[in-house]
C-alpha cells in the first residue's frame, strides 16, 4: 500500500516537473555555483496588506509573502528540486504498512522566537486547529484533511496522524505553505490570537509592521538550520498598483515582486536593467473565477448562473488580459496544461468554453427571460482592488455581462472588507480566485464542496453529489481511476449547475534584480517565501 502511495505522488512530481520543463518561457540561465554572501536587507514589493497575519485562515499571497519568513512547517516542498517533499521542523517521518498512521519525528532543539522550545504538542496544536477548529475560528483548507481521524503527541519529539482512509494529497498537504507551526500555549489561551500576533520559529523574528508602509523581519540568530538564513533581514513594502511596483524593480528600490508581472511590465524592467535583471517564468496554479451567491435571489436559479457564464468569451479575454495581465489560459477546474485537465475539445462542449459566443448568448439570453430575469437588471460585482490581475477581469467581466442585457456595476475593495464580504455572504457575485501550492484536484476542488463542508466555498451552495464525487476520487491512487469522477466533477459544477466557474488561469512571470541569488521560481507563488535560502550578491 505504501508503495502505491509513493508512486501515485512521484507520478504527480514527474508530470509537474516535466510540465514546468516545457513552459519554462525564460529560465535562468545555467551557472557555475556561486557561492552564498551573507547580510544585507532584501527590499521587496507586495501588492497588497494581510487581512490578518494567520496562516490557517488565510488565502492570499498579501499574507503569505510578509509573514512567511517568521514561521516553520511540519514539512515542506524541496524549492530547488520542486515539487519534491523534505522536512522543515521535522526530521523524519514514515507510514504503517496499511498507509493509515503517519509518523514524524521532529529535530531537536526548535525554538520559538521567545525562546521556549517547539516540540510535538505545538504541531499537534497547529494540526488541531487546522482540521478540528473551534467554534468561531477559521479554517480556510479544512476540507483538505477529512481523511484525519485524529493527531497524538506521544513524547515532545513525536507526532502521529491517525487516518480514516488511504489520501493520495495527504503528504503533500503536510508540507502546505499555509501550515505555520503555532505555540500550543498561545494557542490554548486564545485560538485567535495569531490573527493580530506573530511568534514563529522560522527564519526570520519580527521586525515592525506599519500598516499601509512595510512590514520588517530580522535574521533569527538561533533559528534551527546551520548557517540560515544569509540576509540580515528583509523589508516588504506596499505598493497597490502594478505601474509603480514596475518602476520600483525598474529604479532598484525594490529587489522584486515575488507574485509577478504582465509581460509589457516585464519587458519595460528588461529594457531598463539589461543585463542587470533577471527574468524567472512558469505555469501558474491559480485561476480568477466568478462567484455567485447561490443564496440570493434570482442566482439561487441554475438558469441565471448558466447565463452568466455562457456570455463570458473566454478565448476573446485570453487575448486581450494576457498582454495587460497574468490572465492567459481558457481552463476549466484544472490547471490547462496539467494531467488532470479535461482536453480543449472536451472542455469546448461545457457552455461557456467553446468559441461560438454569438449562439452562447443567445441562449443566455433565453434562459434569463425564462428565469423571470428583466431586461437591464442591476446589481454588483464586488472585486478586489488589485488591479492586476483583479479589477481588469472585473471590467471585462461586467461588459460581458452587459452584451445580454444586464445592468451590473463593479465594486473594488480593500482585501480586509472584500474577505469579510465574502466570508459573511455580503454580496451578490464577485471575482475570487482558486490558487493552490500544486497541481493536486483534492486542492482546486475544495471551493466546490458543499459550504458546510468548506468555508471557502463563498458561493455557498450545498450539492451531496459533488461532495461524494469528491470523496470517492479523492481515496483513489492511480490516475486512471481519478478522471472520469474528475469529468464528472466538472460538468456538475460549470455546466449543469454554473455554481461558480473560472474566467482564465495565470502564467507566472518574475523578473527581478539579478543581486537576487537563492530563490528559484515555481507554479505556485505561496512556496519558498520563508527567504531562508535568499541572498544578495554585491
Amino acid at each position: 500500500m505504501i508503495a502505491i502511495l509513493k508512486r501515485a505522488f512521484d507520478l504527480l512530481s514527474v508530470g509537474l516537473a516535466l510540465f514546468a520543463g516545457f513552459w519554462w518561457l525564460a529560465p535562468v540561465a545555467a551557472r557555475a555555483a556561486e557561492t552564498p554572501r551573507a547580510g544585507g536587507e532584501l527590499v521587496f514589493a507586495v501588492a497588497e496588506t494581510p487581512p490578518s497575519f494567520d496562516g490557517h485562515r488565510e488565502t492570499t499571497f498579501a499574507m503569505i509573502h510578509p509573514i512567511a519568513p517568521h514561521y516553520s512547517t511540519l514539512l515542506r516542498f524541496d524549492p530547488h528540486n520542486y515539487p519534491k517533499i523534505v522536512g522543515d521542523v521535522a526530521e523524519k517521518w514514515s507510514f504503517s504498512k496499511d498507509g493509515l498512521t503517519f509518523t514524524a519525528k521532529l529535530r531537536k532543539g526548535i525554538k520559538f522566537h521567545d525562546g521556549t522550545p517547539l516540540t510535538a504538542h505545538d504541531v499537534k496544536a497547529t494540526y488541531d486547529k487546522i482540521i478540528f477548529p473551534p467554534e468561531g475560528v477559521a479554517s480556510a483548507r479544512k476540507a483538505s484533511y477529512a481523511m484525519v481521524a485524529r493527531i497524538e503527541a506521544p513524547d515532545e519529539l513525536t507526532v502521529t496522524f491517525r487516518l480514516k482512509h488511504i489520501a493520495a494529497s495527504f503528504l503533500a498537504n503536510l508540507a502546505s505553505p499555509w501550515n505555520f507551526i503555532y505555540s500550543a500555549e498561545k494557542l490554548k489561551r486564545d485560538p485567535r490570537w495569531y490573527e493580530k500576533n506573530i511568534l514563529g520559529s522560522g527564519p526570520f523574528v519580527f521586525g515592525e509592521y506599519v500598516p499601509g508602509s512595510h512590514w520588517t523581519g530580522k535574521k533569527n540568530p538561533n533559528y534551527f538550520m546551520p548557517g540560515r538564513p544569509y540576509l540580515d533581514g528583509y523589508r516588504a513594502i506596499f505598493i497597490r498598483d502594478t505601474a509603480p511596483r514596475a518602476a520600483a524593480v525598474r529604479s532598484g528600490q525594490v529587489a522584486v515582486e515575488f507574485r509577478g508581472f504582465n509581460p509589457a511590465a516585464r519587458d519595460d524592467i528588461v529594457k531598463a536593467l539589461g543585463n542587470k535583471a533577471v527574468v524567472q517564468e512558469s505555469p501558474w496554479a491559480c485561476n480568477l473565477m466568478v462567484a455567485i451567491n447561490n443564496e440570493k435571489k434570482p442566482f439561487n436559479d441554475a438558469r441565471v448562473r448558466r447565463a452568466l457564464n455562457l456570455a463570458i468569451n473566454r478565448h476573446e479575454a485570453s487575448k486581450a488580459l494576457s498582454q495587460i495581465s497574468v490572465m492567459k489560459f481558457v481552463g476549466g477546474l484544472y490547471r490547462p496544461g496539467s494531467q488532470f485537465a479535461t482536453p480543449a475539445a472536451e472542455l469546448a462542449k461545457i457552455g461557456g468554453f467553446g468559441q461560438e459566443i454569438e449562439a452562447a448568448r443567445k441562449e443566455a439570453r433565453r434562459l434569463l427571460k425564462e428565469a423571470g430575469v428583466p431586461e437591464g437588471f442591476s446589481f454588483v460585482l464586488k472585486n478586489r482592488n488589485v488591479k492586476e490581475p483583479y479589477e481588469v477581469t472585473g471590467v471585462f467581466v461586467v461588459d460581458q455581462w452587459r452584451r445580454i442585457g444586464l445592468n451590473v456595476t463593479h465594486m473594488p475593495q480593500e482585501g480586509g472588507p472584500y474577505f469579510n464580504d465574502f466570508r459573511q455572504g455580503n454580496f451578490e457575485t464577485g471575482i475570487d480566485f482558486t490558487c493552490e501550492f500544486m497541481d493536486e484536484p483534492d486542492l482546486y476542488l475544495l471551493k466546490y464542496l458543499s459550504s458546510d463542508k468548506n468555508p471557502i466555498n463563498y458561493s455557498r451552495f450545498k450539492d451531496p453529489m459533488i461532495d461524494e464525487l469528491y470523496d470517492r476520487q479523492s481515496r483513489m491512487l492511480d490516475l486512471k481511476d481519478r478522471l472520469p469522477l474528475l469529468r464528472q466533477i466538472e460538468k456538475r459544477v460549470l455546466g449543469e449547475q454554473a455554481y461558480q466557474f473560472p474566467v482564465l488561469w495565470w502564467q507566472r512571470i518574475v523578473p527581478h534584480s539579478s543581486r537576487l541569488k537563492g530563490w528559484k521560481i515555481g507554479p505556485s507563488h505561496y512556496v519558498n517565501q520563508d527567504l531562508r535560502d535568499v541572498w544578495l550578491a554585491q
